[in-house]
């Protein structure tokens, strides 16, 4: 995995729990946390053993998206921000985005910038009610990066994404989940008990089959109907020759709970 203190991985049984910690920068992100947090998915994504993962951060801070305390343009220095994208942030949110298993995203504080397209870009994201979505983008003079515009504009519409992107203003939890743009806003006391209660579940369900639904959902972003059609014809078919279904059929005919396995 990796030696790095920026990121703590925990297991449970088929979970595993990131959270990005360096909580003295608000979680923000280094070249160094990048890489902790990218060879952690990547094993994630790898063990079968794993079957769902649970993201979060240390202290009282989701991520304040990028670390500027290296980029003082007063250095006479000016970064290449698309080396950075392409190095680091798009790699990530390809990785979340084609994890074949569910990501549970505790969103605790602030989520700022990338860290609030880095909280989106998981399947589902529980925020607590102190948590704040800022789009931070345009207080520096710049665009939304890390699919922060994708995601928007997919999840709260063109008005309401234009309007979080131009003006930078803050979305609690509470109204995050009313527009659409997150699942639930959780007393802050209880999130991170709900948080891993559900990755658990989720862990102990039938993953291939959660996998193949978190991918037809997102396909149908770009497909049309007939194209979703055989996307659904294909997964079903790949589903139902799996052990999982044949133990949720087999437990439901027996009345009892199925053991799911992931396969």
């Amino acid at each position: 995995m990796t030696a790095s203190d920026t990121i703590l991985v925990a297991r449970d049984g088929g979970l595993m729990q990131i959270t990005l910690n360096r909580p003295d920068k608000l979680n923000a992100f280094n070249p160094e946390m990048h890489r902790a947090l990218r060879a952690a998915l990547e094993q994630a994504a790898q063990d079968d053993s794993v079957r769902a993962v649970l993201l979060t951060g240390a202290g009282r801070g989701f991520c304040a998206g990028q670390d500027l305390g290296g980029r003082d343009p007063r250095s006479g220095e000016r970064a290449d921000l698309g080396e950075t994208i392409g190095t680091f942030y798009n790699p990530l949110i390809r990785l979340l985005r084609g994890m074949p298993k569910p990501i549970v995203c505790a969103v605790n504080g602030v989520a700022a910038g990338a860290g609030a397209s880095i909280a989106l870009a998981c399947d589902i994201v529980l925020a607590g009610h102190s948590a704040r979505f800022i789009q931070a983008f345009s207080k520096l003079g710049l665009a939304p990066d890390a699919g922060g515009s994708w995601s928007l504009a997919r999840l709260v519409g063109e008005a309401r994404a234009k309007g979080l992107a131009l003006t930078a203003e803050p979305v609690d939890a509470q109204t995050a989940a009313a527009w659409g743009l997150i699942w639930k806003a959780l007393p802050d006391e209880t999130l991170m008990d709900e948080a891993i209660a559900l990755a658990q579940r989720l862990a102990e369900g039938p993953t291939l089959g959660l996998g193949l639904t978190k991918q037809a959902i997102q396909a149908a972003a770009t497909n049309d109907m007939d194209a979703q059609l055989d996307l659904e014809q294909r997964f079903q078919r790949q589903a139902g020759y799996s052990d999982d279904y044949a133990e949720g059929v087999t437990a439901f005919l027996e009345k009892r709970k199925p053991v799911f396995k992931g396969r």
